[in-house]
């Protein structure tokens, strides 16, 4: 078992862990505890009524939050002829556009946050399967990241405005960042309604019972939150 430092274990005592906190109450409180010297991500854990194990019970979605995640995104765009020319006018930060790219890659390049892709370019991304895969870096058309180059300046301009990606793991977990420590507490809010409206309509229609299980809202070395999952599934996005 870990042994917690005693910044951590401060932190920790004003966290009452038997208490399903309401949204608000859960953000406020993880800007009070995060012990972090760095602007920590805020990050939430949403076990899901879902067995994993069956295809029509996967949950996997995209949603653009609001506020975006207070980071820089880097973007590569696997592209030729047109898509290459749009995605170097709307700002991509890498094109991969000819097999010498493509090896700088497959030698273990990987100095970006997002990758598109053109339908076309998919059967030579599919050989960068070992190198992409692993990093969750590679294109796919349910995460909206598989597009033709008509949509590739779309894409790029959502990517960078703050486009997360959600999929529940094995163990039916999603684990989905939600801004930074440093944001405001309304801004963290309606980046987290946003997020629960998206996962609320991408339940699968084969799910029985309780969808949201359970709610734990976290910054990056502070202690777990639990927030009432009644009322993480009721919030707002205010327009």
């Amino acid at each position: 078992m870990a042994k917690h430092g005693k910044k951590y274990l401060e932190a920790a005592a004003k966290v009452d862990r038997s208490q399903n906190y309401s949204p608000e109450q859960a953000i406020k409180l993880a800007k009070e505890t995060n012990i972090a010297s760095f602007d920590s991500t805020v990050e939430i854990h949403i076990r899901l009524g879902v067995d994993p194990r069956h295809a029509d019970q996967q949950v996997r979605d995209v949603v653009v939050l609001p506020h975006g995640l207070g980071k820089t995104v880097r973007v590569l765009v696997f592209a030729q002829g047109e898509g290459a020319t749009l995605a170097r006018q709307a700002g991509a930060d890498h094109v991969a556009d000819d097999d010498a790219f493509l090896a700088k890659i497959q030698g273990g390049w990987t100095d970006f946050d997002v990758a598109i892709a053109t339908p076309d370019m998919m059967g030579k991304v599919g050989r960068l399967g070992r190198v992409l895969g692993p990093r969750g870096l590679m294109p796919n058309p349910k995460a909206g990241t598989v597009v033709p180059a008509e949509d590739i300046p779309r894409v790029i301009e959502e990517s960078k405005a703050g486009r997360v990606e959600f999929r529940v793991d094995k163990t039916a977990n999603l684990h989905v960042p939600i801004g930074k420590v440093s944001f405001e507490e309304n801004k963290l809010y309606e980046n987290l309604a946003a997020l629960m409206e998206a996962i609320r309509k991408a339940r699968p229609a084969t799910t029985k019972g309780t969808f949201i299980r359970r709610v734990t809202l976290t910054t990056t070395m502070g202690p777990g939150i639990r927030v009432d999952p009644s009322m993480s599934q009721a919030m707002e996005v205010v327009s």
